[in-house]
């Protein structure tokens, strides 16, 4: 009897000097938020914890997006992608997003639940979620703590794409950088010079109050994802992205 062979990785991990790099590497579907890239990507986070060389962790991509959002074709199970986000929240190690692509809608979700993040001049973000007949729910949990409220309105409401320098001004990105790595480096260094029992509680320290909102909010939040993407307008929604046209309640 023929097996199916096992799907390629759609995370690969690299160690250097303390620093756990891993890549979302999923280029076929621009690194969207899959079953499998979740799953990967939990497994491979649970390492960096388990390891005490790991001093810190980078997250970054293949290919020019970092995350396009949820696979629309193989979504993970709820619960699973909130788990994720807990999980780089809880990780006794900071993790550090590396962008050089764009963002779209659960994409931004990772970055709201990284310690820090840097982002380059090619980049773009928009929280797509309204064009499609949904809504940000659950990655509102790590997100609207670190965003200026009104640019979380203008950018939710609208769905519009903004760059770098906004993503930054509003608490998206901790920076715009010209050059990503060159700006990485004083920041990973400064982790590699931390003692790691003392970044890990001050890391705690710096997510006490995200964690208490997962705490109280999961389920709701959970409950409404589901709602609105069994919705007709999502279904819609996600028709017309998937056929590349306007959905019907464009005017």
């Amino acid at each position: 009897m023929t097996q199916t062979p096992a799907p390629a990785p759609a995370v690969t991990a690299t160690r250097a000097r303390g620093i756990a790099t891993l890549t979302l590497d999923a280029p076929a579907t621009r690194n969207a938020l899959s079953a499998h890239l979740v799953r990967d990507l939990v497994d491979a986070l649970t390492d960096c914890g388990k390891d005490p060389a790991v001093r810190a962790v980078v997250l970054t991509h293949t290919g020019n997006t970092f995350c396009a959002g949820a696979d629309l074709k193989e979504p993970p199970d709820p619960a699973a992608f909130v788990g994720l986000l807990r999980q780089l929240l809880e990780l006794p190690k900071p993790v550090v997003a590396r962008v050089t692509g764009h963002v779209r809608a659960g994409g931004l979700g990772l970055l709201g639940a990284c310690d820090l993040a840097i982002g380059g001049p090619e980049t773009s973000y928009a929280f797509t979620e309204v064009r499609i007949g949904v809504a940000p729910a659950v990655i509102s949990m790590p997100l609207l703590p670190r965003l200026d409220p009104r640019a979380a309105a203008r950018h939710y409401l609208t769905g519009d794409r903004f760059d770098a320098a906004e993503a930054a001004r509003t608490g998206l990105l901790t920076e715009a950088a010209e050059d990503v790595d060159a700006a990485l480096e004083p920041i990973l260094d400064g982790l590699r010079g931390a003692a790691p029992g003392a970044l890990a509680e001050t890391k705690r320290l710096l997510t006490a109050k995200v964690l208490e909102i997962f705490d109280r909010d999961t389920t709701e939040l959970t409950a409404l994802s589901a709602r609105l993407f069994a919705s007709a307008e999502a279904r819609e929604g996600m028709t017309a992205f998937l056929e590349r046209r306007d959905p019907a309640w464009t005017l």
